[in-house]
């Protein structure tokens, strides 16, 4: 028996090396002595792209860094169940002077009234944490064992969890990923695709960092002293030929050079998710959103009634439970279902991945009608489906009261919350669509805001109640499926 690890080989010869198990008796080093990038970009080419093996790319894990992006398109790029990483938490940092990002293309007016709402956010927000932090200090001491320092630390934090509401989703943050380059691929798919020119340029970024030589910092002093002893008087030819081979290889090389370079965008789930919309619209007319359960759990159904009602759940822009929703589909006839069925496949392609829509026979599944921070909370779980309702102001706020005593910036809560929210009213439509923060229009020719503020792009963390998460599990196995309105897949609201 022989076992090993094995390190600083680039990621798609790595691949190229584990999957040749498959086709030769070599061993590993074996393979990766014998290969180099060109060998392994011929293999995958063959293998990956012409014959279909997409399991190769299962092999190759890369690492990426994305920074300076919205919260908003943090929330987007993440969403991935095989996914893997971490993002700069609102709840141990001080966000004030983080900063915000403007949506890309939003201009004249609109930006200057995106900016005004964020600005006096941001204000609040370094108010309301200044505020709870005396309080905290002169409510809670010191414990004898702990010293100074880490006491300051600890009740910042405790600020910052609450202060953190105020945060509008344009407040900018990063995130850092390990995926497989399936993983990568269909990300990118997804994200060119986005309706949002945020997470468009996230996508088209991740596609060209995997082309270009990668960042390697350890890498840049050592490399900096081999050129120094290259340049050495009196080293011998030989010596040199050594140490320029040493350069080469601590030079940085693309991770992904072939895996990724003919990603697209990945049409087929906004296709299907614009038609679901109209559907949606038109057989839910009748029902009045339920936006008093906060938690349910849904009722036994057949795989087929919760594929359809999950994809009219998904694709309901008001906010309907998915309890709602269930019992207007459980009174169809089967032709009826199987119709919407045949619809979230038309236009399905023959290397499409089922939809997150079609994962069905889970016995445990909820609705959850919950803030938005509360909502980030559970997202980052995988070992769960979750569904996202789109983000909407016609579910609510919380109130401040039940967050904040009246002795902790209820008032300043009250006022931020106002500035974010203001009243709906039909046919406003402050921001372009394509401004991240901002919710999908509700019909033709009738907008209705989507965010907070005048600049309609800021729902503030605390702000939609409703981020509706569909969390499905089979018995004893956690598999939730969330939505970005509150709601669980199940279609009831949290109680």
């Amino acid at each position: 028996m022989r076992v090993y690890s094995v390190t600083g080989v680039p990621p798609e010869i790595q691949a190229y090396a584990m999957a040749k198990y498959s086709r030769s008796s070599q061993s590993m080093l074996e393979s990766i002595t014998e290969l180099n990038a060109e060998k392994a970009e011929r293999f995958l080419e063959t293998f990956y792209f012409q014959y279909g093996h997409r399991s190769i790319a299962d092999l190759a894990h890369l690492f990426f860094a994305v920074e300076d992006i919205s919260i908003l398109a943090a929330i987007i790029l993440v969403d991935e169940p095989l996914w893997d990483g971490q993002e700069r938490s609102t709840r141990y940092q001080d966000f004030s002077r983080t900063g915000y990002i403007v949506p890309p293309g939003l201009e004249g007016p609109d930006a200057e009234r995106f900016r005004a709402v964020a600005d006096r956010l941001f204000a609040d927000y370094r108010s309301l944490t200044g505020e709870l932090l005396t309080v905290l200090t002169a409510a809670v001491p010191r414990p004898d064992d702990l010293d100074e320092g880490q006491y300051r630390r600890t009740l910042r934090a405790r600020a910052f969890d609450v202060a953190r509401g105020l945060l509008p989703l344009a407040t900018a943050t990063s995130v850092g990923q390990v995926v497989s380059a399936r993983v990568l691929e269909r990300q990118i798919a997804r994200l060119l695709a986005n309706e949002y020119d945020e997470v468009r340029q996230i996508g088209e970024e991740l596609r060209a960092a995997c082309q270009r030589p990668a960042e390697a910092p350890l890498l840049d002093a050592l490399r900096a002293r081999v050129d120094a002893l290259a340049a050495t008087d009196g080293v011998s030819e030989s010596v040199r030929a050594a140490l320029d081979e040493v350069r080469a290889w601590l030079t940085p090389v693309a991770v992904a050079p072939t895996l990724v370079k003919y990603t697209s965008p990945d049409r087929y789930p906004p296709h299907t998710h614009e038609e679901l919309t109209g559907l949606a619209r038109r057989e839910l007319n009748g029902l009045v959103p339920d936006m008093t359960t906060r938690v349910a759990l849904a009722d036994e159904e057949t795989p087929l009634d919760e594929v359809v009602t999950t994809a009219l759940f998904s694709a309901d822009q008001y906010g309907r439970s998915y309890r709602q929703v269930q019992g207007l589909v459980r009174s169809w006839s089967d032709d009826r279902k199987r119709a919407v069925l045949d619809l979230t496949m038309r236009c399905r392609g023959r290397h499409d991945d089922l939809l997150r829509l079609h994962r069905s026979g889970y016995a445990v599944k909820f609705d959850l009608l919950i803030d938005l921070g509360a909502y980030r909370d559970l997202h980052r779980h995988r070992r769960c489906v979750q569904i996202l309702q789109p983000l909407s102001p016609l579910y609510g706020i919380d109130s401040p009261e039940e967050v904040f005593s009246p002795r902790v910036g209820a008032s300043r809560r009250c006022r931020a919350q106002r500035r974010a929210a203001p009243p709906l009213r039909r046919g406003d439509r402050l921001c372009p669509r394509r401004c991240p923060v901002v919710g999908r229009p509700q019909s033709k020719g009738s907008h209705l805001p989507a965010a907070a503020g005048d600049a309609l792009p800021l729902i503030v963390q605390d702000g939609p109640r409703r981020s509706r998460l569909h969390r499905r599990a089979p018995y004893q196995a956690e598999r939730p499926f969330l939505l970005p309105s509150g709601r669980l897949a199940d279609g009831r609201a949290p109680a």
